[in-house]
């Protein structure tokens, strides 16, 4: 009965740049979709400034309610980079710098100029924290019990996400199945609201959008199990073909 539970994760993307909208997050996407292989669900996500208080209260609320908390950001060699402070105020409890970190560091250096205090930053870790594997820049990711501090940098997360995988413990990887439709969603609302009480195990989004002159929506049906997922799209289906609605099979493009 393990596999019946639903494992959940929270994100807390940090940075002033994320709120300022300089930079535009690509994390949320990518944690998402990589959480759902290993049967992890990305329950709820929250941006907050570089600011110590808000990303205690963050990390505190999230993590108290997920199985799992992400962060993103703050962990490089600028004064504002105060992620692993914050975090480890949190827990109460103090920092200290890797060794292994800092030896990853001073190899990664070597030619470039080597290990200065504001790269020693990238070696500091809340107390008794493990390290997470980075082949693209060296500064290594930090986890520490269910808590995995993670690089802002979409590509140095990616690897960093590789380096866990697998090692997660989660449920059923949550599967999906994409139907378009050319309508309007509240014309076939009543038929979407059936089908999903009638498979109780599944999930049944509505995304509308208006393209060429047309309204038209993509219904994205999720469950963790495979044949309940078919029997539900098949039951979607059947409905909107009856209703006489024109349906594009793994959904309308939208470029």
């Amino acid at each position: 009965m393990e596999n019946s539970k639903i494992w959940t994760a929270a994100l807390v993307v940090i940075g002033d740049e994320i709120l300022s909208g300089r930079t535009q997050d690509k994390n949320v996407a990518q944690l998402a979709k990589w959480l759902n292989v290993q049967g992890i669900r990305l329950a709820e996500v929250r941006v907050v400034a570089d600011d110590e208080a808000a990303i205690v209260e963050a990390v505190n609320a999230l993590r108290a309610r997920n199985d799992y908390l992400f962060t993103t950001g703050g962990i490089g060699p600028t004064h504002d980079d105060i992620t692993v402070d914050s975090i480890a105020a949190a827990l109460g409890i103090g920092v200290e710098i890797h060794p292994k970190a800092r030896a990853v560091l001073e190899q990664y250096y070597l030619d470039k100029g080597g290990l200065n205090d504001a790269r020693l930053r990238m070696a500091r870790v809340p107390a008794g924290a493990q390290l997470i594997e980075n082949r693209m820049s060296g500064a290594p990711g930090i986890q520490l019990g269910n808590i995995f501090i993670m690089a802002g940098v979409p590509h140095i997360m990616a690897g960093m996400l590789d380096a866990l995988t697998g090692t997660l413990q989660g449920g059923s990887p949550l599967q999906s199945l994409t139907i378009g439709c050319w309508t309007a969603e509240s014309e076939v609302a009543d038929l979407l609201s059936k089908t999903e009480t009638d498979n109780p195990s599944c999930q049944i989004g509505s995304y509308p959008f208006f393209r060429s002159g047309r309204v038209g929506a993509n219904f994205v049906i999720r469950s963790t199990d495979s044949q309940a997922l078919a029997s539900c799209g098949a039951q979607l289906t059947q409905g909107l073909t009856d209703a006489g609605y024109e349906i594009v099979p793994d959904g309308i493009a939208l470029s």
